[in-house]
């Protein structure tokens, strides 16, 4: 790599220049790290709407305090620009765009290619560029490179690649981006070190001997939990058949000291990355002709969720109020795919509301994480639908309601206390008290 050395003197005296492409639930927590550790930043966004967010000091996401992107701002360390020209005087390109299922749920990388070929009418001698964007083993080496080597630059002589998968977990009080360690892969010694450089200000790296197995652990890593869940949420669906409650069974297992790690059932599996990397690994597989029948099976169990949960809110419906679900008016608790964030990705809620109406609920949410449903690909019809308010007299109007996300702000002594039935989806009799408990029908 011809100029490996001047881009490591520039790494040691904090002297890069790092350009974040995409300010979401990764790329603006990953340009703070930055900015804390008092290296220049350039945020770059398609959407000029965010960057005038971010250039008003604003993040968008509740998780993500205004504060916090005012005090980049402030610092003068922070850049936020829709201005694609800005791409060539960085000397580190971060991509952090989505990387969704297409309607067939095979790998949509349309924003990994578009934004390449946008970096390849600005790429310079010297930069290296870093996925960060989950995806299928390969992507680098054979769908990113190639596009950018039309600009008659060489990968790994004139520029540097690597992958470097992003490990958020929005919400979680415990991790944040430069406490989580970061894996950095690359195909060369010289593109390893220039990555490797680029992260160590901000986080503890872990080297890897290449962009695949980055990519391959990745994947691995989510289809763990993937694979898991459905294993706990399979065997909730039997021990309810045998009257035991799944929750105990799994605070008993959760005792032993080895061999043995929590996994919870819930309404579906949501979120950008657990939901959809197992489908990457699947459709990669198939190309080598071979099957991933283990984490298929996984998915089964997984995407029948929902439909399960509505199936015993009916029984319950039935049996406790003698009560159709055609006509019935259910309140949602919870729009989020999991508690205390407004993230929307992949919500099994959204499943949730719509089995509710096509059989023929009358239904509500609840969630003041997200007071509106912004517009999504799949269920465009509910987008603008709005949350209720607290109000006692409202909540108790309602047949039932289904608990489908556990925020912390929900007084849920109160709710089962004020409503008929309570369907709980996320084990919240944890907070009710043992007399209220009969209210409540798990599933």
């Amino acid at each position: 790599m011809k100029s490996k050395d001047a881009f490591l003197k520039k790494a040691k005296n904090k002297q890069l220049v790092i350009c974040v492409i995409g300010l979401g639930y990764v790329g603006l927590p990953l340009a703070e790290a930055y900015t804390r550790q008092g290296i220049k930043v350039i945020g770059y966004d398609i959407n000029p709407v965010r960057i005038e967010q971010m250039k008003a000091g604003k993040s968008g996401m509740l998780h993500i305090a205004d504060e916090r992107v005012a005090k980049m701002i402030d610092s003068g360390l922070f850049e936020p620009s829709a201005d694609e020209n800005v791409l060539a005087s960085a000397d580190a390109l971060l991509i952090c765009v989505p990387t969704p299922l297409d309607e067939h749920h095979n790998p949509d990388l349309s924003y990994v290619i578009s934004t390449c070929h946008k970096l390849k009418t600005h790429l310079r001698p010297g930069q290296i560029v870093i996925l960060e964007s989950t995806t299928y083993p390969g992507t680098t080496e054979q769908i990113m490179t190639p596009i950018l080597e039309e600009s008659g630059l060489v990968a790994g002589e004139d520029f540097a690649m690597a992958y470097s998968p992003e490990r958020e977990d929005p919400g979680n009080a415990h991790y944040e981006t430069s406490t989580i360690p970061k894996l950095v892969g690359a195909d060369s010694e010289a593109e390893r070190e220039m990555a490797d450089a680029t992260y160590r200000d901000i986080v503890k790296t872990v080297l890897v001997p290449n962009t695949r197995v980055a990519e391959a652990a990745k994947l691995t890593e989510n289809i763990f939990r993937w694979v898991n869940i459905g294993l706990v949420n399979e065997l909730k669906m039997v021990f309810d058949k045998m009257n035991i409650d799944v929750w105990e069974v799994i605070k008993a297992a959760d005792s032993k000291p080895f061999g043995y790690m929590a996994f919870y059932p819930g309404p579906g599996v949501g979120g950008h990355c657990i939901r959809i990397d197992p489908y990457y690994l699947t459709w990669k597989a198939r190309e080598h002709g071979v099957s991933t029948r283990f984490i298929e099976l996984a998915g089964e169990v997984n995407i029948q969720m929902p439909r399960h949960v509505i199936g015993r809110l009916m029984e319950e419906l039935n049996i406790r109020q003698k009560k159709a679900l055609a006509g019935s008016k259910i309140l949602l608790a919870g729009m989020a795919y999991k508690p205390d964030i407004d993230d929307m990705r992949e919500s099994p809620s959204m499943e949730l509301l719509d089995l509710l109406k096509k059989n023929g609920a009358h239904v509500d949410y609840l969630d003041s994480y997200v007071p509106e449903i912004p517009p999504n690909h799949e269920y465009p019809q509910y987008a603008g639908l709005k949350s209720i308010k607290w109000d006692e007299e409202v909540i108790a109007s309602y047949d039932a309601v289904l608990v489908a996300t556990d925020h912390t702000d929900v007084d849920y002594k109160r709710l089962t206390e004020l409503a008929p039935l309570i369907v709980d989806s996320r084990n919240i009799s944890r907070f009710v008290p043992e007399k209220l408990r009969d209210k409540i029908a798990k599933v």
